[in-house]
């Protein structure tokens, strides 16, 4: 695959960034560790390499990290101000993992699949839910 740049931000703005780099995988993962960081029933994470390729472009010190104590390799990287999640260098892997929805440019590929399935709760991801492109009408 080729380098490919990618562009983001946190909910506030107060932080932006940029990754120039090869892009390895995009996945939806289902651990436990990862719903309890974004809250959601899944993360949606995009790898790119080498670790050096994101630029910080504004709002460096407003970054806040939180390492599992019992976990070999997994923080959470995440905007002081509004809490909202960024990129987080993973030296292990030689990589870069962006929350795809801190992302201010498409991601460079769709979601190659979902990660820790087994791990996921049973009222996450299900397919059978109505569509709204908007907030539904009050029933």
């Amino acid at each position: 695959m080729s380098e490919v740049m990618v562009k983001g931000s946190c909910l506030c703005g107060s932080v932006k960034y940029q990754v120039t780099g090869e892009t390895k995988r995009f996945y939806h993962c289902h651990c436990q560790r990862c719903r309890k960081a974004t809250g959601t029933g899944h993360a949606s994470n995009l790898l790119m390499t080498p670790q050096t390729s994101i630029t910080w472009l504004q709002g460096e010190d407003m970054l806040k990290r939180y390492k599992v104590p019992d976990a070999e390799r997994f923080y959470n990287c995440f905007c002081q101000q509004c809490g909202g999640p960024l990129p987080r260098v993973v030296p292990e892997l030689d990589a870069v993992l962006i929350p795809a929805g801190s992302l201010d440019t498409q991601p460079p590929l769709f979601p190659q699949g979902r990660i820790f399935w087994d791990s996921r709760e049973d009222w996450s991801c299900s397919d059978s839910l109505p569509v709204f492109s908007e907030y539904p009408a009050e029933s």
